[in-house]
């Protein structure tokens, strides 16, 4: 026997065919084409912004980038452009591949596996390391 769709399931089908009746090419619509409108931000205006530079003994931007990154693993890395794009700002930041594995390995003791797991997919992702090459 079948099972009936649950409402959410119904709710997305009814505006996924509702999509399409407006747009037709929104059937082959991808996200992630969203995220090449925001670059990433150059090192300099990132430590103005999110750095040391107005407070000169606080965290740089790159130890608060991989922080933002830990606190996207902690939720669950449900935030896909989010943490691709923190990924790509921490790099940009001076933070080492290395370093971005551990702050998402890390989360893995408080966020669970598959929280880590998937972070460190987005991670590779935007670091553009394909799977095996050891990320």
């Amino acid at each position: 026997m079948a099972d009936p769709l649950n409402p959410f399931e119904l709710m997305m089908r009814q505006a996924q065919e509702m999509a399409k009746a407006f747009n037709p090419a929104l059937e082959s619509f991808d996200p992630k084409g969203f995220e090449a409108l925001w670059p990433t931000m150059p090192k300099d205006m990132m430590e103005l912004m999110f750095g040391n530079t107005v407070n000169s003994e606080g965290l740089d931007a790159k130890t608060r980038l991989l922080l933002t990154l830990a606190g996207l693993t902690m939720q669950g890395a449900q935030a896909d452009v989010a943490v691709r794009q923190t990924v790509r700002h921490a790099l940009a930041a001076g933070a080492r591949k290395q370093e971005i594995v551990e702050a998402i390995g890390q989360m893995s003791v408080f966020a669970g596996l598959p929280a880590m797991n998937r972070a460190l997919e987005l991670a590779r992702d935007a670091m553009g390391d394909k799977e095996g090459d050891g990320a």
